[in-house]
């Protein structure tokens, strides 16, 4: 009976000691954004020194628990030499640690300009996901893309700027204006 009693006393004790402990060493898992900045702009490098993308927003917050961002009003310049200029806008984002996966939501809407070669691309939907390094964006949700006066509608996009394929999954529906010369 004392040997039971020496050991539940011995916990109790440990128990308390853990206790007091806690109370004065600071967790060090935080939840809670620890820092924001207000009207941010970043630009991406790409490998040959030349700028990749341009990122700005009105507000970006910092989430240490995963070492991600939340964007509010977030606008993506792609501006890769080799591919045609292209801008995205949404009310807000969310950007992983390595800025390898940025999910736009809520109205997005993406431009690519007119050029000599091509016609004005207006492109909407309510979610976007873009992966800036493979150069692919794509949504499971609908999607409107108006090519001059041509238009094309469906639920799900895939799009690899890198290999030029382009893909709408399903509920497809379009209508093709031949350009005017």
């Amino acid at each position: 009976m004392p040997a039971i009693a020496l050991a539940l006393g011995s916990f109790w004790l440990l128990e308390v000691m853990r206790r007091s402990a806690s109370d004065f060493i600071p967790n060090q898992e935080r939840s809670e954004p620890d820092f924001y900045v207000e009207k941010f702009s970043y630009v991406k490098l790409g490998k040959t020194g030349k700028v990749q993308y341009h990122f700005s927003g009105a507000k970006l917050t910092h989430n240490p628990k995963d070492d991600s961002y939340d964007i509010t009003l977030p606008v993506i310049n792609n501006l890769g030499e080799e591919t045609m200029p292209m801008t995205m806008r949404s009310e807000r984002a969310h950007v992983n640690s390595d800025n390898s996966r940025i999910q736009l939501f809520n109205n997005v809407q993406i431009d690519r300009p007119a050029s000599a070669t091509t016609q004005h691309l207006h492109a909407t939907s309510e979610y976007l996901l873009v992966l800036p390094d493979d150069e692919v964006m794509k949504t499971d949700e609908p999607v409107e893309i108006t090519v001059g006066a041509s238009t094309l509608s469906g639920v799900g996009m895939f799009a690899d700027n890198a290999t030029r394929e382009f893909r709408l999954t399903s509920n497809v529906h379009g209508t093709y204006q031949v350009p005017q010369r």
